[in-house]
């Protein structure tokens, strides 16, 4: 294969994941149903170029899942290499986490009909996720910051349940995550 060919794959690529890094931006201001316009713009492309990469809401809405969930998972152990401490690697990988949950809110109502698809995705996320958090919750509790009773599904959960009703204006889901997690902190 020439260098060409191997040059627009990796355009494409790159292309694609600016196109889910837009969307992803846009979902979590807008939610799902966001003009694919906006995308557009945002993304700094026409909109035939999504439309080529993602024919449909539902293909785009769950290109970017799948993508927030990846950029997530990999996003936990380089904060643990470099943040301050444990706790502060915790606290901005839930601020990621939250984003997620935001735009995930919307994935339901798309894929109602497609319970099977739904539960992959579920799936795929509890897989990606679950481990990352459990990692960044053990390095904070043997630094001896946090509590160690709490599970990183019980932690994700609580996080994804004050996450419910994010699209309220009069809700602030990120300040009761805040709480949560300072509630962690180790009395000394």
């Amino acid at each position: 294969m020439s260098n060409e060919g191997r040059s627009k794959r990796a355009d494409a690529r790159r292309n694609e994941k600016t196109l889910l890094a837009a969307a992803a931006a846009v979902f979590v201001t807008s939610g799902v149903d966001a003009p694919v316009r906006d995308i557009a713009a945002k993304a700094g492309v026409g909109m035939g170029t999504i439309y080529r990469h993602f024919p449909t809401r539902a293909d785009l809405i769950i290109a970017v899942y799948r993508h927030q969930v990846d950029a997530c998972a990999e996003a936990g152990p380089a904060l643990l290499a470099d943040s301050e401490s444990p706790h502060t690697a915790l606290r901005k990988w839930i601020n990621l986490f939250v984003d997620f949950l935001v735009t995930k809110h919307g994935l339901a109502e798309v894929l109602r009909s497609d319970k099977g698809g739904f539960d992959t995705l579920h799936t795929y996320f509890l897989d990606r996720l679950v481990p990352v958090c459990a990692e960044l919750l053990d390095a904070a509790a043997a630094a001896g910051e946090i509590r160690s009773d709490l599970t990183a599904l019980q932690l994700m959960r609580g996080v994804g349940n004050l996450c419910i009703g994010a699209d309220d204006p009069r809700y602030d889901a990120r300040q009761l995550v805040d709480v949560l997690i300072a509630g962690l902190r180790r009395s000394r």
